[in-house]
């Protein structure tokens, strides 16, 4: 009679332990369901964000190269004064559905060619734009043309292979044309902080010994040799002035001897905003060709910085183009 007393106790006991021990089970794989259905819509609500950046992204990117596009149209249509468009920096804006396009167009000639440009523009550039003194920018602008030159001749300041081998580098000068304005940067004596100052005020593509003033920034008419601040920027507010009212640049004295006129080559930055926030900047340089079946050439496409880093428009016009 005990043993069945004993028996019938420990049976509702161990039942109870079982019920217990199956009660935390199905807790544990409740919380494991819960955190793995969490981290699942936590991973597809990131995959639609992901794919709705991408999607406005591409829009975007669609809308700027179509910006560029509808810039070269504009500069082709016959010359009409105030009412086409013209590459002197004028920025253009429009909306295109709920897309804000800005978009400006400059002729290369508005900048310093590395290859063709003389001693005294680029020294003078170091100089004014670089913050160099006359010596240092003296030998920066001799390794300069070292660089560029085909010939192994050391100028009076430059730099040839034995300077670049004294300053533990392991290349020398290229001693052919700059292929792009970021090759200068491995020029002797050229900094970090200098490449920055001057680069926005280079080219390769212009292909003219001087500059266009009519379209020049502030940096590069200062780069002018005996041209003063105060000279360049009343200069920038008459042309500036001109521009708006639908007049030509008028001349700058300064630059007599550096002015070569226009270039062949036009640069485009076009800017799009989308209203959830997404932009993308599109930077072009294009060339006009003498040939019928291929009238334009581009020389460079590629994804830019914002427009307020890169350009100083001289104006603005609001374009009434929508769809």
């Amino acid at each position: 009679m005990a043993n069945a007393a004993t028996l019938r106790t420990a049976r509702p006991r161990s039942m109870r332990g079982q019920r217990g021990i199956a009660l935390v089970l199905v807790l544990w794989l409740t919380i494991l369901l819960t955190v793995i259905a969490s981290g699942f819509a936590f991973s597809m609500r990131s995959e639609a964000i992901a794919a709705r950046n991408a999607i406005s992204l591409a829009q975007a990117r669609a809308a700027a190269d179509g910006a560029v596009e509808r810039t070269l149209f504009e500069l082709s249509r016959p010359q009409v004064p105030g009412t086409t468009w013209v590459a002197d920096g004028t920025l253009h804006v429009w909306n295109d559905g709920d897309i804000e396009i800005r978009a400006v167009a400059v002729n290369e000639a508005a900048k310093i060619d590395l290859n063709f440009a003389n001693d005294a523009l680029l020294k003078g550039l170091l100089a004014t734009a670089g913050g160099l003194d006359i010596q240092a920018a003296a030998r920066v602008g001799d390794a300069i043309m070292d660089w560029r030159d085909a010939d192994d001749l050391r100028r009076p300041n430059g730099a040839e292979e034995p300077e670049y081998r004294a300053a533990n580098l392991k290349y020398g000068p290229a001693n052919a044309p700059f292929e792009t304005v970021g090759e200068l940067s491995r020029v002797l004596g050229v900094t970090p902080d200098l490449y920055a100052r001057v680069a926005p005020s280079l080219t390769v593509y212009s292909r003219q010994t001087g500059i266009d003033p009519m379209v020049a920034s502030r940096d590069v008419l200062l780069a002018l040799p005996g041209t003063m601040p105060e000279l360049v920027d009343d200069y920038v507010a008459r042309r500036r002035q001109a521009i708006e009212q639908g007049l030509a640049a008028p001349p700058f004295p300064p630059a007599q001897g550096f002015t070569t006129g226009s270039a062949p080559a036009l640069r485009i930055h076009a800017e799009t905003s989308l209203p959830d926030g997404v932009t993308f900047a599109r930077e072009a340089v294009v060339r006009r060709s003498p040939d019928a079946r291929r009238p334009l050439i581009v020389l460079e496409w590629a994804e830019a910085a914002r427009m307020s880093a890169v350009v100083a428009p001289t104006a603005i016009s609001s374009s009434l183009y929508k769809r």
